[in-house]
């Protein structure tokens, strides 16, 4: 019953009450049906999202079209057409989820229930947040009849949380529908400083997932027996070190830029006697060590890390085991190549006994960073000015993985769009209880509003 009722809920939104509403109310209820679509991946679902999108687009006479290999998994694209005075701008985000424990929240994830001010959701950040927006936005340029300079484009992809395989069917088989000049994507935030100017952080560049296993062979005997050889006593050591070891410090021209930028606030004056150490071998790894000390998310910047994640080993409490593993999750930066970061781990553990292999599945590519100089960046940079006037723009480096990364490796400039202010809570992102403000989102799709008529020239 409860999707049934659902049902009835989307139908009298898109068929009653979606003409006349504000834009931020626009995407307030479109965030709202879509995180009471549970797209939790795997296994994704994410067709629920696209239909749905669908209907909205078809409510609105907005051309658009569902297109994939798998029924339950399509993508959606619907296009605005300009006057053909520059290729395309593109809006993406994509539809599915990652999963949620549902003990461990307060609420239901997918309820969208508001408290406090907030809008509680699976997705509410990564990624229906941007989805709701964009849509918002494309609805309110053809429910005013904007006149466009370029064809607008949007796109929601399934499989984002996995494997990526939306994006790379829309590239191998439907790439003409997607070919843009540049792109609006996740990945860009608002950093609010205490004693200085919010940080509007355009991400033109991201991390790299690298995945490992480790894979540790020892003999099988009984417990009651200690063996040096022991699978298990190989591979913690293993992991241990890797952990501990510390990773070379690359800085490339996006994270450069950043910290040069960022050194000049209140906040980050400590920042600035540290940083110009940094490119010098002799003092880098100190530097690195100080920056950690202030504010770990930065020495993030500065290296590939290394998390240890899932374990296995054993059958039985009381037998040695043949072998053991471990899933690591490298994020190396993007001026390192796999084959240097396997090699430097396999120096690091120096264990016969140990095994380091790729881990199946997702492997994005590298790309070069996206340029600061586009059209779009700089209409970014001025829509951020003629609202926050008093506030900084800067180029950055996520890291965490996008869909992005596809379409930089085929020389689409993509940027990371900093329209919402980031929670640096555990309710963000793949957190519980992930949530967003509601001042937030209506701020948000008022800024992506001015930056995309500041790029399609609407009159």
């Amino acid at each position: 019953m409860r999707g049934v009722g659902l049902f009835l809920t989307l139908f009298f939104v898109l068929g009653v009450a979606d003409d006349k509403r504000p834009l931020e109310e626009r995407a307030r209820q479109y965030l709202n049906d879509l995180v009471r679509l549970d797209t939790s991946n795997p296994p994704g679902n994410e067709t629920r999202v696209a239909d749905y999108l669908k209907q909205v687009a078809d409510s609105h006479g907005i051309p658009c079209e569902l297109l994939g290999s798998d029924p339950k998994r399509m993508n959606f694209i619907a296009r605005l057409r300009g006057a053909g005075k520059g290729r395309p701008l593109l809006m993406m985000a994509h539809s599915d989820v990652v999963p949620a424990e549902r003990p461990e929240w307060t609420v239901d994830p997918f309820s969208a229930e508001l408290r406090n001010g907030f809008i509680y959701g699976r997705g509410t950040q990564d990624d229906k947040s941007l989805l709701a927006t964009e849509l918002a936005v494309m609805v309110e340029i053809k429910s005013r009849n904007i006149k466009l300079n370029r064809d607008l484009i949007l796109l929601s992809e399934a499989d984002e949380e996995a494997g990526s395989s939306g994006i790379e069917w829309m590239v191998q088989h439907a790439y003409p529908k997607i070919d843009a000049e540049f792109a609006l994507n996740e990945g860009g935030y608002i950093l609010e400083t205490k004693d200085g100017p919010r940080i509007f952080q355009i991400q033109t560049a991201e991390k790299i997932p690298t995945r490992i296993i480790l894979t540790a062979r020892g003999v099988a005997g009984h417990a009651s027996m200690p063996r040096g050889d022991n699978a298990v006593l190989h591979l913690t050591r293993a992991v241990v070190k890797l952990s501990d070891a510390e990773q070379p410090v690359r800085l490339n021209p996006t994270t450069r830029r950043y910290l040069r930028d960022i050194a000049k606030l209140p906040d980050f004056s400590w920042l600035e006697p540290i940083r110009r150490r940094l490119d010098e071998p002799a003092t880098s790894q100190a530097a690195a060590d100080q920056i950690r000390a202030h504010d770990p998310e930065l020495d993030a910047e500065l290296r590939t890390t290394v998390t240890a994640t899932m374990l296995r080993a054993g059958v039985k409490i009381n037998v040695i085991p043949n072998t053991a593993e471990a899933e690591i999750d490298v994020r190396r930066l993007p001026n390192e190549t796999r084959e240097e970061v396997l090699t430097r781990f396999r120096q690091i553990v120096n264990d016969s006994a140990i095994e380091i292999t790729p881990a199946p599945g997702q492997q994005l590519p590298a790309a070069d960073a996206s340029p600061a100089t586009t059209p779009l960046y700089k209409a970014m940079e001025r829509a951020i000015a003629g609202v926050y006037p008093h506030d900084i723009v800067v180029p950055y480096m996520t890291r965490g993985a996008t869909d992005g990364s596809v379409l930089r490796s085929r020389g689409v400039p993509v940027y990371g769009v900093p329209i919402f202010v980031r929670d640096t809570l555990d309710s963000g992102a793949h957190g519980n209880d992930e949530r967003i403000a509601s001042k937030s989102l209506d701020d948000g799709v008022e800024l992506l509003w001015q930056m995309v008529l500041e790029t399609i020239g609407g009159n």
